[in-house]
């Protein structure tokens, strides 16, 4: 199983909901690179703009999801 990406936080650029494939751009390799992208839970939304926690990373290029805890937000 690959980690590399496991607590990374990324910021949705196509919308992430269930039944939809949607994006998130997640800081990688030194750069920043776009990753297909599901709901952790296989139910919850995340709107464009909203960042997310990666909890999952599905070699070669999809990452799954959850809500930012308030912990890691900067405006909490």
């Amino acid at each position: 199983m690959d980690r590399s990406l496991t607590g990374r936080i990324g910021r949705v650029s196509g919308h992430v909901g269930p039944g939809t494939v949607g994006e998130v751009m997640v800081p990688f390799q030194g750069g920043t690179r776009a990753f297909f992208a599901h709901p952790y839970d296989g139910s919850s939304d995340y709107p464009v703009g909203e960042r997310v926690l990666v909890m999952y990373f599905e070699p070669p290029q999809t990452v799954y999801v959850e809500q930012l805890p308030d912990f890691l937000r900067e405006d909490a």
